[in-house]
């Protein structure tokens, strides 16, 4: 703990971690009828109560402006009508879901006749730790509650009067419901020793952490946390333009892709050209990201498509900008871009545009990423996009969730055996 520690955090953290073990049993036991009520009653308070959220917001992006923050974190802090909508709206989603605690995932019986079956269970206790996007407290809230955990929240302190807005009705929602408010906690404190006791003091409480930020706070997670780990380090993600593309689509699908929002993980941040098709597609797709104000850092073919674009270097493929910059380099075909890919990407989400449906294929067998898309902007890398009602991120983790992270992803399994009697010889 640093010299600026408060004393008394790690019997704060110890109680937090209590109280969630209690809250996850009562949870666990909780109808799908209970857990929508109080997921329907917090949704209607996000509404009810929009003006202390964006009060609250307001604090936050005033602080973060005179701290400093550049563009894409003030995006991600940002809040207002149209998003707090979304945030309601994602949790209703989330409510229509089906309930996946108690689903048999399989069964089969035995020829000595023992019936067993496999049956969805929640983790228990998540811990969740995240920064700037305040909407994460609501997602993870909501995910949480309807796939029977108990979750602990460690938000970002550029986002801790929105956070506590939105807990506010998260909580009322929860009691409203005759659910226990422990069931969804934010951590009460600023101080970052917090995450240091979530990630190495807390084994006694939390079965999982799932970090939702930047690389440096992904990475400190992966390496010092005690627990398993659901999350990804970072989105290096790409859009392939083959020679068989429609050039219009391929404009499009590129200038979505990265420009609809910038500082999401699912924006592109390296453009791939086939050589085969430089000649005709080149110049049109890349003058509509300059255009649209996104910097291009292009190789030597890409620079002479416009004088607007700078010169790429070595770093540049392998970097997630999380903002207006995208990388562009002429590759030799689809083995090029698979290879480039395959050295450089983070096996996050990646795209090919063309009309070849073999090419498409081959693409989408051989891209070893989480999620892999034909004709189709990777901004559509989200669980909600999905039909999965929200996710709390995207792992690029091969087990024990890949992709996103949704209801289903945050619970186990167990069996269940019975019997008539059987004994074994």
């Amino acid at each position: 703990m640093s010299a600026n520690s408060d004393p008394g955090l790690g019997e704060t953290m110890q109680r937090l971690g209590r109280d969630a073990v209690a809250a996850a049993a009562v949870l666990a036991r909780a109808t799908a009828a209970v857990k929508d009520e109080a997921l329907g009653r917090a949704a209607n308070a996000i509404r009810a109560q929009a003006g202390e959220i964006l009060s609250a917001n307001g604090h936050d992006l005033a602080a973060a402006r005179a701290a400093g923050l550049g563009g894409a974190l003030l995006d991600r802090l940002a809040l207002n009508a149209e998003r707090l909508e979304a945030m309601a709206r994602g949790i209703e989603a989330v409510m229509s879901l089906a309930d996946p605690i108690g689903t048999i995932m399989a069964e089969w019986q035995r020829p000595n006749g023992l019936k067993i079956q496999r049956v969805r269970v929640p983790l228990g206790v998540i811990g969740i730790i995240y920064e700037s996007r305040p909407n994460v407290t609501a997602d993870a809230g909501a995910l949480c509650l309807k796939s029977g955990n108990a979750v602990i929240l460690r938000g970002g302190s550029e986002s801790r009067h929105s956070n506590v807005a939105i807990h506010a009705c998260l909580t009322e929602g929860l009691r409203g419901a005759g659910l226990p408010a422990e069931c969804i906690q934010l951590v009460p404190t600023t101080d970052r020793a917090a995450v240091g006791y979530m990630l190495s003091g807390m084994t006694d409480y939390l079965d999982v952490i799932v970090p939702r930020g930047g690389k440096s706070l992904v990475a400190r997670v992966r390496q010092e946390a005690r627990v398993p780990v659901i999350g990804h380090l970072e989105g290096n993600c790409h859009v392939y333009i083959d020679r068989d593309a429609d050039v219009r689509m391929a404009e499009a699908i590129a200038l979505n892709a990265k420009m609809r929002r910038t500082g999401i993980c699912g924006a592109a941040e390296t453009l791939l050209i086939d050589r085969a098709c430089v000649a005709t597609h080149m110049t049109p797709v890349v003058r509509t990201l300059l255009d649209a104000g996104c910097e291009v850092r292009g190789d030597e073919t890409v620079q002479s498509a416009d004088p607007r674009v700078r010169p790429a270097s070595e770093e540049d493929w392998y970097t997630e900008y999380l903002e207006a910059i995208i990388a562009a380099k002429v590759v030799d075909g689809l083995e090029g871009a698979i290879a480039h890919i395959g050295r450089y990407g983070s096996a996050h989400t990646e795209s090919i545009v063309t009309d070849n449906q073999a090419t498409a294929e081959r693409f989408l067998q051989r891209v070893d990423s989480a999620i892999v898309l034909h004709n189709a902007s990777t901004q559509f890398a989200d669980g909600g996009e999905f039909g999965m009602g929200a996710e709390i991120g995207i792992s690029t983790d091969r087990f024990h969730a890949r992709g996103p992270v949704g209801v289903e992803q945050l619970t186990s399994y167990k069996y269940i055996v019975r019997g008539s009697g059987q004994v074994r010889p």
